[in-house]
């Protein structure tokens, strides 16, 4: 039988807790609170370390999950772990109505005992009446233990169903399909190596009884992959992206906790959750259209979900008092249709493309191996319809009111283009391109540098040589990240090679041109030429009035 805590005083199971009716603190709920062995190896979440004479086979097994299967498989199922949750959680007050929830985990070749574990902490650490079911997705499987001795072993717990799937779904679509056949007014999104802690199931459901429009994240604690301890995480910390869409993880600054007084049980606002673990209404999850089917596997299913939630008019949130154990692993064990990295990228240039509008360059410009291979990302019509069905918000405005933090800078530079050598400035005369007295305040004077690495001046770009053979303008072609063809010739490279030859970091660049060549001023004609680099020669070298990159 579970141990049910009830530290409310007043709390009499039917609804009604001392001075605030209709709510009760969060269940102290934990059927592993008395262990069967106290000294069992990794009991409370304690380290466990490979005795010697079995240092070989673990080394072997590793790969099984890419973590430490060995030392996984000596652990309880059911192990007890530590209460990480803040002082203060355990006092919280939920209502007596929240809403029932499925818990989705799918699964694919998952190590056995991990599996077990992550199912036995579910149904161990939260209220029974408030899980409607736990649905194990199989996303075909080829591990025998995982077919007829998995389903039996589940037998046991009725509330426990399998889904198998026919064919290698990805994660993705594997949760959609479990999505599809849930029950529960919440859907619990959880992987299958995890381990839930004590009170850790009231707390989400209570910000969704608060909104449907919000998403709660437990907080994500570590279970380590080399000796299988269960650690703490700062409290304070929050999901967030760096371009080209890298999702991480950053501490909110002392001095904001200090000036906005955030408590440690405090809500924290979240602009990317990591994705694995959440709960949302299942209505309005699929009102969003779930995630993008056209996604593949695993991969920027995050991305697109938290920028459709925040633009979308939802709320992404981390509860600090919901705590949830994760086996971070250093590679997927499972295998991808493509490889890891070119199905990741697809997707998240499939993010891009709907959600990002004119930022989009900014993901195009720190991801520039994308555009050179001309990524086909299929068809978007369905997404961009549904954003409009939807009526979401712009990027700008996410970056605006959702995570004003982020480096964003629509070009890299801007401003007069000036040569060094001779202190003048290139400008616009009707078609053609010239060096004049600088002027800040002359419009003709006045250029870009796209992240797409076009020197553009409104709609018109620098190309390295005309007929004549000198620079000229041509038309850019919009905002198209496809820059194969006549395009990529417009392309200059400006401070992109710092690293690899610093002393040509002043000159501009063209690689279309073989041998490349450099922008040069010809002093005689006050003109503009193109003439093979030479690193020495200052009058091919440049500056914009303004950088915001580099």
């Amino acid at each position: 039988m579970p141990v049910l805590r009830t530290p409310s005083p007043g709390w009499d199971g039917q609804g009604q807790a001392g001075g605030s009716p209709g709510t009760h603190r969060v269940l102290f709920l934990d059927v592993t609170l008395a262990p069967r062995d106290p000294q069992a190896p990794g009991q409370f979440g304690h380290p466990v370390a490979v005795p010697d004479d079995k240092q070989e086979e673990a080394k072997s097994r590793w790969k099984e999950g890419n973590f430490n299967v060995y030392l996984s498989d000596l652990i309880p199922v059911d192990r007890a772990i530590a209460d990480t949750r803040p002082a203060g959680c355990s006092e919280q007050r939920v209502h007596d109505d929240l809403p029932t929830t499925s818990i989705i985990m799918c699964f694919v070749d998952e190590v056995w005992s991990t599996l077990l574990r992550s199912v036995h902490s579910v149904l161990s650490r939260s209220p029974p009446h408030l899980i409607e079911e736990l649905i194990l997705v199989d996303d075909f499987s080829t591990k025998e233990y995982l077919k007829e001795k998995l389903a039996q072993y589940m037998l046991r717990f009725p509330k426990v169903k399998i889904l198998r799937l026919k064919k290698r779904h990805g994660l993705i679509r594997a949760r959609l399909a479990g999505a599809e056949i849930a029950k529960g007014a919440v859907l619990t999104f959880l992987d299958s190596h995890v381990e839930c802690n004590v009170g850790w199931l009231e707390p989400l459901l209570e910000r969704v009884r608060q909104s449907r429009a919000k998403v709660a994240c437990p907080v994500i604690e570590v279970i380590s992959d080399k000796d299988m301890s269960y650690m703490t995480v700062d409290n304070f910390q929050r999901g967030i992206f760096t371009w080209p869409m890298n999702f991480g993880w950053k501490q909110i600054p002392q001095e904001v906790i200090e000036k906005n007084k955030i408590k440690e049980t405090d809500i924290i606002r979240c602009p990317v959750m990591a994705g694995g673990l959440f709960s949302i209404d299942k209505k309005y999850f699929f009102e969003l259209g779930m995630y993008d089917p056209g996604l593949d596997v695993w991969g920027g299913e995050n991305m697109e979900i938290s920028f459709k939630v925040w633009m979308c008019g939802g709320e992404i949130e981390i509860v600090p008092c919901s705590r949830v154990g994760h086996i971070f692993r250093n590679d997927n064990p499972y295998s991808f249709p493509k490889d890891r990295v070119s199905t990741v990228e697809r997707n998240l240039a499939r993010v891009a493309e709907v959600w990002l509008d004119e930022y989009k360059e900014l993901f195009y410009g720190h991801a520039y191996h994308l555009v050179l291979k001309n990524l086909d990302v299929g068809d978007l019509t369905q997404q961009i319809q549904l954003r409009k069905k939807l009526q979401c918000k712009s990027f700008q405005w996410y970056l605006e009111n959702v995570y004003p933090d982020l480096d964003a800078p629509l070009v890299k530079a801007s401003g007069l283009l000036v040569n060094i050598a001779t202190a003048r400035c290139v400008t616009v005369e009707n078609t053609t391109l010239a060096l004049e007295t600088c002027d800040v305040n002359n419009k003709h004077q006045q250029f870009n540098y796209t992240w797409l690495r076009l020197i553009q001046h409104r709609e018109l770009c620098v190309c390295p040589a005309s007929s004549a053979g000198t620079p000229g303008l041509r038309r850019c072609h919009g905002r198209s990240r496809s820059l194969h063809g006549r395009s990529r010739s417009l392309t200059w490279l400006h401070r992109s090679l710092v690293t690899s030859q610093p002393h040509m970091t002043d000159h501009i660049i063209s690689r279309h041109l073989q041998p490349p060549t450099c922008l040069e001023a010809d002093p005689s004609h006050k003109a503009l030429r193109v003439n093979a680099c030479d690193s020495a020669n200052p009058y091919q070298k440049w500056r914009f009035g303004n950088y915001y990159a580099d």
